[in-house]
């Protein structure tokens, strides 16, 4: 089963990838990481790939898909896979159908309001890496977890934040149609709820399709 997973920054994809990926034993794949990793191995398209991020420009759509087909033919991806952060837009989503058969299109919807508050409330440890939001925090400074000192990311101000909102908004409203005219979408509504709850929901209806 090849299944794609869309939801705004901060709306808990992360975790839901990781559920979604050990239940039904499929790799997660990332663009990032399928970039990092090229870059690291200095293959000839990670070479690519850098000569665009060192220049602080977008990879451009064809590179991307490229590097996402590769991908597919590992080993991992023989019985599926859960992609997460592609297709990005429309063009990506059409070059995606012509080397992969897509199944279920996952897509975490969640009020941008607590979107904003989520992200901009959010502190990350520097040692560890784990999130906390501070009005859990109680006015701590420090990691419970490590003892790590506790930062907010630049990126995680409102300006910033609504930019990034407002972006993905524009390039996964045409998406969602995309996938919805396709019959494959499946719809969700994120809350403050325990992610386990969201998780329960999706694993209910993806069990469903694949019976």
């Amino acid at each position: 089963m090849n299944i794609i997973l869309l939801g705004a920054p901060g709306a808990g994809k992360g975790t839901q990838a990781t559920k979604i990926s050990e239940r039904y034993h499929l790799p997660h794949i990332s663009t990032g990481d399928i970039f990092r990793a090229n870059i690291k191995n200095q293959t000839e398209i990670g070479m690519l790939a850098k000569s665009y991020i060192d220049k602080g420009e977008l990879v451009p759509d064809e590179v991307t898909c490229a590097i996402v087909k590769d991908r597919l033919t590992w080993e991992d991806c023989k019985n599926g896979c859960l992609l997460d952060g592609f297709p990005r837009n429309t063009f990506q989503a059409e070059e995606l159908d012509k080397f992969a058969k897509i199944d279920a299109v996952v897509n975490i919807n969640i009020d941008f309001s607590l979107l904003m508050d989520r992200l901009c409330g959010r502190r990350v440890c520097k040692e560890c890496g784990e999130s906390f939001h501070v009005s859990t925090l109680n006015g701590a400074t420090t990691c419970s977890r490590c003892g790590g000192e506790l930062y907010q990311r630049k990126d995680d101000n409102p300006e910033t934040v609504k930019s990034r909102l407002d972006v993905y908004d524009a390039q996964t409203a045409p998406l969602i149609d995309y996938y919805t005219k396709k019959g494959i979408i499946l719809n969700f509504t994120g809350t403050e709820a325990p992610a386990s709850v969201l998780f329960e929901e999706v694993a209910a209806v993806l069990d469903q399709k694949i019976r």
